[in-house]
């Protein structure tokens, strides 16, 4: 399937969040988790041809960071460049309120690669994040998920680049 760029819209959330949760699970399985970062967080929702595709979640973690807590696509659209989409919107909504966005993910072969494809870069990692923070074990494509993994994507030029006159 092909993205269709006229048929493409993002918005902005501001009403029902949960009316979403269905997609929110497939990014993180735990609705607990899910609270502690969806209302202090500004929520995205990608449509194609007013179809609901992708969602993403992202906060503001001071310093001119921000985090992409959440970020699923529908599994019928996945792999379709919906989410390197919406990752390219709020890379580009969000430049110049914040210098880095960081995302935390397990160590699951493609998503790593897809973080990776998108312009994010290892960053640092939480030991037992999730068999600390989840009740049951979460495995992904045959791995016990352990650490939480941090990348972290420049969203504006570093000095002395030679970049900055693109802002």
């Amino acid at each position: 399937m092909n993205i269709d760029d006229k048929n493409i819209t993002v918005t902005r959330v501001t009403g029902d969040r949960l009316q979403y949760a269905e997609l929110l699970l497939l990014a993180d399985e735990s609705m607990e988790m899910i609270g502690r970062y969806l209302d202090r967080g500004e929520m995205y929702v990608l449509r194609d041809g007013g179809q609901t595709c992708t969602v993403a979640v992202v906060t503001d973690e001071g310093g001119g960071t921000c985090e992409l807590k959440n970020l699923a696509t529908r599994p019928d659209r996945q792999r379709c460049g919906y989410g390197r989409r919406m990752i390219g919107f709020l890379a580009e909504h969000l430049r110049g309120r914040f210098d880095e966005m960081t995302v935390g993910t397990g160590e699951t072969p493609r998503i790593l690669r897809f973080y990776r494809s998108c312009g994010f870069v290892p960053s640092h990692r939480v030991k037992d994040f999730f068999t600390d923070n989840y009740p049951a074990p979460i495995i992904e494509e045959g791995i016990l998920l352990r650490d939480m993994v941090y990348l972290r994507r420049r969203l504006t030029p570093e000095k002395g680049d030679g970049r900055e006159s693109e802002r």
